[in-house]
């Protein structure tokens, strides 16, 4: 599991909200400085990768690597030996994987606290480039996806164009194309893997 996919899920939770009550619609622009699908499709992109420079480089200056490195080697090996334990359904190994069981759970909440702290000090000037910055510069939509992306139910979290939306004639010129903060999320999940793995600034639990 990698908890960057998770932050940054928060992260588009919190561009999703109408934080300073000052637009009425998705993120973006009827009248953008950058014209173009593929300027724009590519600045947003750019946008995401720079800002994940950032986030990796706050996250090396307030983390400390050897110990979040260390705890989590320890709940690596803590999960293997549990497991294994209830596979062979050994109830003295069960109990003895079980003993430990507070102290990891200890160990997993610090290195959620670890990934939380550099995440509350980038998420500031994230919402004021989302919403002062970006807006001027691009469109609602910024890309075309060949598929709807919309997966999760409702229209609150919707990554692409509806039919009923394109028919609103208001933000959308077609169907699935893809919103503004949608296409830093997808771009974040892309290349946030690759930047912290470079940077050594991975999250991931295994």
């Amino acid at each position: 599991m990698e908890f960057n996919i998770i932050l940054n899920f928060i992260d588009v939770l919190f561009l999703q909200m109408d934080m300073f009550g000052i637009r009425e619609g998705p993120l973006g622009s009827a009248d953008p400085m950058v014209k173009g699908m593929i300027p724009s499709f590519f600045g947003m992109v750019g946008f995401a990768i720079l800002l994940n420079l950032f986030n990796s480089g706050i996250r090396r200056k307030m983390v400390d690597q050897v110990k979040w490195r260390r705890i989590t080697k320890e709940v690596r090996s803590w999960q293997k030996e549990r497991m294994a334990a209830f596979r062979s359904k050994d109830q003295e190994r069960i109990a003895k994987a079980n003993k430990k069981s507070a102290y990891m759970n200890k160990m997993n909440m610090e290195m959620m606290q670890m990934n939380i702290r550099p995440m509350m000090i980038t998420i500031i000037p994230l919402l004021l480039i989302f919403y002062f910055v970006l807006p001027q510069l691009f469109s609602y939509t910024v890309g075309i996806s060949p598929i709807p992306l919309n997966v999760i139910p409702g229209d609150w979290f919707e990554l692409t164009c509806t039919a009923a939306k394109v028919a609103e004639a208001q933000y959308c010129g077609q169907e699935n194309e893809i919103y503004l903060w949608a296409m830093y999320f997808l771009a974040s999940i892309a290349f946030s893997g690759i930047i912290m793995k470079v940077t050594k600034t991975q999250m991931d639990l295994g």
